[in-house]
């Protein structure tokens, strides 16, 4: 174990499923997972003794389990590799190693056991990189089967566009060109050869030489980079426009919207006017009526004193009808005078007789 090689340079989250360890161990264990990663790819041999020897010093952590099923593939041990792939997708629940479970299945010559297990498992769930490396050795369990264009049709995903490329797109079609070169479709396959080339060459420094290539987020597209710049520029004039297109629609929705609170006020105001007016129109109706009423009334009751005037007045059978001067007399109140004059007059004659 080189000297240089601590914990810290394992992963964090590899470091972090270690905390159930003791602090020496954990620090041990890391030590040799991190030395796995780092030989993996020069002298897998290493790499595996690596992870052997965490195995045995933390044989129920996921990751321990998982870089040694890792480990034992690279060394071609499709068997341990496959038991030990198992073990860590039972203990962590995840799937995410499921094309390395499909090609060890391959390895030890199951290509039907490798179908199944690929098949058992929902794709849709699966982070891409996973999805397209399950397409890949899918596609490897049809070529050992016999079934070319089965084959074929499992490399058939969205991920397989020839003018984009990831991570995982030099794989994806390089594989594509295999099949097609089996099936004797060799400008196909030259076609799709040259693209995992030019995709790789892209994931570094373009030395094609005839073709312009740039990287953005993992995204590599053969086109012009002013072409495209010119279309960014296009679009987002094209957006300002909608914008502003949107904004004047927005300011006439508006107008419209207060023109239509003016008129709906103006009626309203015009209604409210109508109402006070019949309102005024029915009471100046029912003052009208009122007064009529009082004045037929009034009008009735002067009939009434007239007539009983004119009935006290009616002279009975035998008697002498009075003259005008008499009425007016007898309305001045003189007769009464004069009669009580006349009255006095008789008393006191009668009394000097007496005497």
């Amino acid at each position: 174990m080189p000297e240089d090689v601590t914990a810290r340079d394992l992963h964090p989250s590899a470091r972090n499923e270690l905390k159930t360890l003791s602090k020496e161990n954990a620090e041990r264990v890391a030590r040799h997972l991190a030395m796995a990663s780092r030989l993996i790819d020069e002298d897998p041999q290493l790499a595996h003794e690596h992870a052997l020897a965490a195995s045995r010093s933390a044989g129920r952590i996921a990751i321990v389990r998982e870089t040694l099923g890792i480990t034992a593939y690279a060394t071609e041990d499709f068997a341990l590799a496959l038991r030990e792939l198992r073990t860590y997708r039972r203990i962590s629940g995840n799937d995410d190693q499921i094309a390395l479970m499909v090609d060890s299945e391959r390895g030890i010559g199951r290509p039907d056991r490798a179908l199944e297990t690929g098949r058992a498992v929902d794709r849709t769930s699966l982070a891409t990189p996973v999805r397209v490396a399950l397409a890949i050795a899918m596609s490897g369990a049809r070529l050992d089967q016999g079934d070319l264009e089965l084959a074929l049709g499992e490399l058939e995903i969205p991920e397989l566009d020839p003018d984009r490329a990831f991570d995982w797109s030099p794989a994806l079609f390089a594989a594509r060109a295999a099949v097609l070169e089996d099936l004797g479709r060799t400008e196909e396959a030259e076609f799709w050869m040259k693209r995992a080339e030019v995709a790789a060459e892209a994931l570094g420094i373009d030395e094609a030489g005839d073709e312009e290539i740039f990287v953005e987020d993992h995204l590599i597209e053969d086109e012009d980079e002013d072409d495209t710049a010119g279309d960014d520029a296009d679009d987002a004039d094209d957006a300002a426009d909608a914008a502003d297109a949107a904004d004047a629609d927005d300011a006439d929705d508006a107008a419209d919207a207060d023109d239509a609170d003016d008129a709906a006020d103006a009626d309203d105001a015009a209604d409210a006017a109508d109402a006070d007016d019949a309102a005024d129109a029915d009471d100046a109706a029912d003052a009208a009526d009122a007064a009529d009423v009082d004045a037929d009334a009034d009008t009735a009751s002067t009939d009434a004193v007239v007539d009983d005037a004119a009935d006290s007045d009616v002279p009975g059978d035998g008697a002498a009808e009075p003259s005008v001067e008499d009425e007016v007399r007898e309305l001045l109140g003189e007769d009464d005078d004069a009669q009580a004059a006349e009255d006095q007059e008789d008393d006191s004659a009668g009394d000097g007789q007496s005497a």
